[in-house]
């Protein structure tokens, strides 16, 4: 069996992208400075044995043999500057490391972010057919955020506590060996315990975590299908459907919580061992005079400084496991691998002429059987070229190819004799402009819509892209014009509109191939007929591949390819197709009412 290389810990991962955005510097200055305001924390138990000890022992004293004073009086008067000077000192550290470990979490949060959404944006479109856009956004949004928490709090915890173990650990060892023993006696059993804890909540809030993904999708789904929701009067029914996975998000978290809440109890009741052990112990060594009066004071507080931030590790640790959950979910979207590999050859739009080949091309999705076989088209520089068929013919298929959005298991697919996959897949999707069926426009003004695919485009080009696809009278109909905000999806605009606005979008971007997928589809005949005049202008020099339902916007073209069951079973001109009588001419046949004329007048003429 082969061996495969066990995935690293989470937070090993996540030290190395550190270092790889130059961020460990400052990861270790925070820290730095949190052990520092820790270990000042600390100081106060120790100045309180130091005053016990000046009052108990006066001339004496520690600090009368320290710094040569005798007087008691002067000695509390040293001691009370140098614990003003360390409470200011603990103020100053713990202003510090908040704003540096609050702004590291904010940068790392936003550079992971930004990664992974640059990340899942170049994978392949087969990927997001797999996966749900909701439980993306929870990886890109509720994950991070879960991080970003970590790194604000649950950081600095961490080196508090193990500060505190170290360095009162150490005191306690030096100071008294034998009370040393019994108050730490506790500690294993509480890491051994903190450890099985770790290990049992993982499993928990990994299961969390994908519960909220997929509460998020149910959400999207829907708020996205609200219309639809309302025309089939189903809230009741989506409200119940939220409510189970809601109901089952609440009880993977009890089931968290049922055993997170359990720690503190069970931690506090090993703690109280360690604690009487040293008040006892330590107590009657002081009585019988082996241990300073002044020492014993510090024990006894330190105890409980030494075991009681214990009490707050499984807290700690919750957060880390929640931390860690969402970590393996960025990192495993991070480590996704597109299939589609990116070309070498240049193929910069400007000196593309635009003859686009087909050969011998099969191809099938990975969820499905065969789609298109043996497909040979070619479209010379500046001709049109139109797709028609029956639902389900391939006719879409061939748009993804020709973006190179897949790529075909057999045969190639050519522009200007260069192969798709080996010219850079950029200068590919820049050569080619697409107008589909399912148009998308973003949240945003008409102007920023326009400009998706050409930034710099000036207000003239804007406006002539507007009057080439008919759409210019009614964007100045807008309240606003064209910097009218359209929605969501361009849920303001009519679906006539929309298709007109994105058709604008194509022509402004003028690539030497264009593809009209049903881009008349959502309009009206009139419309239809405006939108064919601008597009005989469009087109004219300019390569063009027509994916067609409606027939009468494809019968000027330069050649007509008809696509059943994946194959190219008719081509030619639309004359010469009708007279062919074969698939064409049946589905034009449909298309104008002539089949149905026939069968209402066949009776008829019986009588």
């Amino acid at each position: 069996m082969p061996r495969t290389n066990p995935e690293p810990p989470p937070l090993r991962r996540l030290w190395h992208y550190a270092a790889e955005r130059r961020y460990r510097g400052r990861a270790l200055g925070a820290a730095a400075l949190s052990i520092s305001n820790k270990l000042f924390d600390l100081a106060p138990p120790f100045l309180i044995g130091v005053a016990v000890d000046v009052v108990v022992a006066r001339e004496t004293s520690l600090m009368a043999g320290l710094l040569g004073v005798a007087d008691p009086a002067a000695q509390l008067g040293v001691l009370a500057v140098v614990t003003f000077a360390i409470w200011g000192m603990e103020s100053l550290t713990e202003y510090l490391f908040a704003i540096l470990w609050r702004n590291l979490a904010q940068d790392v949060q936003h550079e992971l972010r930004l990664a992974a959404f640059d990340h899942v944006q170049h994978l392949d479109l087969a990927f997001y057919e797999e996966r749900d856009t909701a439980g993306l956004m929870a990886v890109l949004n509720d994950d991070v955020n879960q991080l970003e928490r970590f790194l604000d709090v649950g950081a600095t915890e961490v080196l508090h506590l193990l500060t505190t173990v170290l360095v009162l650990g150490a005191f306690f060892f030096v100071a008294a060996p034998g009370v040393a023993w019994w108050a730490l006696l506790p500690m294993p059993f509480i890491v051994w315990g903190s450890l099985r804890f770790q290990r049992l909540m993982a499993p928990r809030y990994t299961a969390v975590r994908e519960q909220v993904g997929l509460l998020n999708a149910q959400l999207a789904n829907a708020l996205g299908g609200i219309a639809t929701v309302k025309s089939f009067t189903a809230e009741a029914r989506e409200a119940e459907r939220l409510g189970k996975l809601s109901r089952a998000y609440v009880r993977k978290n009890a089931h968290a919580i049922a055993l997170s809440s359990a720690f503190v109890p069970l931690i506090r009741i090993a703690i109280v061992v360690g604690f009487m052990a040293t008040l006892v112990y330590g107590g009657r060594l002081a009585l019988s005079g082996e241990m300073a009066v002044g020492v014993y004071s510090t024990l006894v507080f330190m105890t409980q400084r030494l075991l009681w931030p214990l009490t707050r590790l499984g807290q700690t640790l919750d957060l880390y496991q929640r931390a860690m959950a969402s970590t393996r979910r960025i990192f495993a979207l991070l480590d996704e691998r597109a299939q589609l590999r990116d070309g070498a050859r240049p193929l910069p739009p400007e000196a593309v002429a635009g003859t686009v080949r087909l050969a011998g091309v099969d191809f099938a999705y990975a969820t499905g059987g065969a789609v298109l076989r043996g497909i040979d088209l070619e479209v010379p520089a500046g001709r049109t070229l139109a797709i028609v068929g029956p639902t389900g013919a391939g006719k879409s298929s061939v748009v993804k190819l020709l973006l190179r959005l897949y790529d075909p298991t057999a045969g190639r697919v050519t522009l200007d004799g260069v192969d798709l996959r080996d010219a850079v897949l950029r200068d590919v999707r820049r050569a080619v402009g697409l107008v589909s069926q399912d148009v998308f426009l973003f949240h945003g003004s008409v102007r920023d819509n326009l400009r998706f695919g050409r930034p710099d485009a000036d207000e003239a080009a804007l406006w002539r892209a507007l009057e080439l696809a008919e759409a210019r009278p009614f964007v100045e109909a807008l309240p606003q014009g064209i910097d009218t905000v359209v929605g969501e999806r361009g849920q303001k605009l009519s679906g006539g509109q929309r298709q007109r606005l994105a058709l604008a979008r194509a022509i402004l971007k003028d690539p030497p191939v264009l593809v009209l997928d049903e881009a008349t589809s959502a309009v009206d005949n009139e419309t239809e007929a405006a939108i064919q005049r601008s597009l005989e202008a469009l087109t004219r020099g300019r390569t063009t591949i027509v994916i067609a339902h409606r027939l009468s916007t494809v019968r000027h073209a330069d050649e007509i390819a008809v696509l059943d069951a994946g194959r190219v079973v008719e081509r030619g001109r639309h004359d010469d197709l009708i007279a062919l009588a074969g698939v064409y001419a049946g589905l034009w046949r449909v298309q104008t009412g002539e089949r149905a004329l026939a069968g209402v007048a066949s009776p008829a003429a019986r009588r």
